[in-house]
């Protein structure tokens, strides 16, 4: 596959990268679920409207991630499914699904893969756990009262798309995530009780708690069963998360 980015993402999938060889990764843009740079939004778009066009004139199918976060799923009722109509309710998911539609209607042979907030040694800083660690280790960690979050381990995320890239898949969205709403609360706790902190909380604006529905997910790629997404998994990812930390800072 060719990779497009550098990024986090685009790293992870390099052990791939010699597999697939009709498929283009687009693995750059925007990453930050808060973000609401109209700038930023505009140079993916037109991104994103380049790898079409070559993909298009190759013949080639083009990889898209787009987001299963709140900002896409998080005024649905239910779990969050690929086949339903969603309302995004933040700037980032409506961003991610006016570039779903832009690729659609691009007229290339593509996979849209709706992520849940991954997680992995040497992840950006802006993304949810670096954010809670640095803020636990600063004493006090910010928390929408309620809100909650689907953690999936990057190798994971690999795994699960270098079986979908094996499939004969067109034009289909697929949401990649755990399935599992944990609430940031208990993510808090679980990081105090690896990294021996006790953090003050503040709490803000009432949060968000939706389910990542990975029905599809598990139809198309059974072997996900042998991932260990249950109500423990999201442990199991911090736990690797923290110990990768410990290991940079040993180095």
């Amino acid at each position: 596959m060719d990779i497009i980015g550098r990024g986090f993402l685009a790293q992870n999938l390099r052990q791939v990268a010699d597999r697939h060889p009709d498929t283009v990764v687009l693995a750059a843009g925007v990453s930050w679920a808060a973000g609401t740079s109209a700038a930023d939004f505009a140079r993916e778009s037109a991104l994103l409207d380049e790898a079409a066009r070559r993909c298009r004139a190759d013949g080639r199918r083009l990889l898209f991630f787009s987001t299963a976060a709140s900002g896409m799923y998080g005024a649905v009722r239910g779990p969050g499914r690929e086949d339903h109509t969603v309302l995004p309710c933040t700037p980032y998911g409506a961003h991610k699904l006016a570039l779903e539609e832009q690729l659609r209607a691009s007229g290339a042979d593509h996979l849209v893969l709706r992520l849940g907030h991954l997680v992995g040694p040497r992840q950006p800083p802006h993304q949810l756990v670096p954010t809670l660690v640095r803020q636990m280790r600063q004493g006090r960690v910010r928390l929408h009262r309620g809100a909650a979050r689907d953690l999936i381990d990057v190798q994971d995320v690999v795994t699960i798309l270098d079986r979908l890239l094996g499939l004969d898949l067109h034009a289909q969205t697929v949401n990649v995530a755990s399935g599992e709403a944990v609430p940031v609360a208990r993510i808090v706790d679980h990081l105090e009780q690896r990294l021996g902190l006790v953090a003050e909380r503040e709490y803000r604006d009432v949060g968000v708690h939706h389910v990542i529905s990975i029905d599809k997910l598990r139809r198309l790629v059974p072997e996900v069963e042998q991932l260990g997404f249950d109500r423990n998994y999201f442990r199991r990812v911090l736990d690797a998360y923290v110990a990768s930390e410990i290991a940079v800072t040993d180095a």
